[in-house]
């Protein structure tokens, strides 16, 4: 397929495919679906080889959130049956943490609901990753606690935070369907916040959220051009009690295909399969490790996820290793600072920067809806704020 063979030439220059060609790989069939993941797959390997980077939740502070995004259990309104607890202390996270080191996780995630941290907040997270930092040595902390005032980037820096998550979710134009409470330039300017504080910026999306294949082209650019090192792509869990519950618009097919464009987007950046791995790919998750070079080992913020020893064997079953804390995950011409560079402007962008989004979609094509699995949506009741061992 010629449009395959561009593409790989394409991720292995770093070069920005055109959006038309996005869009294709979003339009294959599903017969053409293992050539999608191949070709995808050899630009996975040219910068990550067979590595697989665990990444480790902690939930420091879960539900009673006063923002209002529709995909979420820990909503304003949610009626979602999930754990609510207010913030951990910094030795209980600390625990929560070093099980997932312990299962082979190199990096934390530190997660708080919320819309933004408050100055004391910062503190308090600050305090928990000095803890993690003093048990686990070598180990990435990631912070994710909402919208970023001015400082508060520096100040997570200081207490040895490596990066900051704050996703973009969805495109530009349709982030007001999704959330009312903050806007989409907000998410931008936190991202950018992190970025200029020198942390590490992860960023990424929800699919399945109703949104059509130019949407998610729209935000996987957008991603491109503010360039974090890492991209987590999340599939939406429809949780009962929220106001996307009924939307189970994906096929573990077009998850495959959303992680395939993602790659060839993003050919050098860390791209992290993420939360509804297990509702949406479900037995063909291991077909998703030839696309994505990180994964979360174990639970969610709200939600169970597959074993930790599953996930461990899935990766050694499909002939990937588990990435030690002694290598570097990012390819050196990133690693060193260098980003995407100038080859970003080989594609029909004039640049990193997305095009205007184009006339919209039906959401769901023909033959794209599944059925309802809502027996494998699992409310988390055991780690973090619970008596329980953690998943990991």
């Amino acid at each position: 397929m010629d449009l395959l063979n561009t593409l790989v030439e394409k991720g292995l220059r770093r070069e920005l495919p055109t959006r038309e060609e996005a869009l294709a790989v979003l339009a294959t069939s599903d017969d053409d679906v293992l050539d999608v993941v191949a070709a995808a797959g050899k630009v996975r390997r040219q910068w990550f080889g067979r590595r697989v980077k665990l990444n480790y939740l902690v939930n420091l502070k879960s539900g009673l959130c006063p923002e209002d995004c529709s995909y979420c259990s820990q909503r304003l309104g949610s009626k979602a049956e999930i754990l609510k607890y207010t913030w951990l202390k910094p030795e209980e996270a600390s625990e929560a943490a070093a099980a997932g080191v312990a299962g082979g996780a190199k990096r934390v995630c530190l997660v708080a609901s919320g819309r933004g941290p408050t100055d004391r907040d910062v503190d308090r997270v600050s305090r928990t990753i000095e803890a993690i930092k003093e048990q686990n040595e070598g180990v990435e902390v990631c912070a994710c606690l909402g919208l970023l005032s001015d400082g508060q980037a520096e100040r997570l820096r200081d207490a040895g935070a490596d990066a900051y998550n704050h996703n973009l979710n969805t495109s530009e134009g349709t982030y007001g369907d999704i959330t009312t409470t903050h806007t989409y330039a907000d998410r931008v300017d936190t991202v950018n916040k992190a970025h200029a504080a020198g942390l590490s910026a992860c960023s990424g999306l929800i699919a399945g959220m109703g949104e059509s294949d130019e949407d998610l082209v729209d935000v996987v650019f957008a991603l491109r051009e503010l360039d974090p090192d890492s991209v987590p792509v999340n599939f939406l869990i429809p949780f009962e009690g929220t106001p996307l519950a009924k939307e189970w618009h994906l096929t573990p097919q077009r998850c495959l295909r959303i992680l395939a464009m993602t790659r060839f987007v993003c050919p050098d950046v860390e791209v992290r399969l993420a939360g509804g791995r297990e509702v949406h790919l479900r037995s063909m998750q291991p077909l998703a490790l030839h696309l994505v070079n990180s994964i979360f080992l174990g639970d969610y913020l709200t939600s169970e996820g597959q074993a930790g020893k599953t996930d461990l064997e899935m990766i050694a079953d499909a002939g990937f290793e588990v990435e030690g804390s002694d290598t570097t995950t990012l390819p050196e011409h990133r690693a060193a600072g260098g980003g995407c560079g100038s080859v970003c402007g080989d594609g029909d962008s004039g640049g990193c920067a997305s095009e205007a989004a184009e006339a919209r979609t039906t959401a769901a094509p023909a033959g794209e809806a599944s059925a309802a699995r809502t027996d494998l949506v699992a409310v988390r009741r055991r780690g973090a704020g619970t008596d329980l061992a953690p998943n990991a």
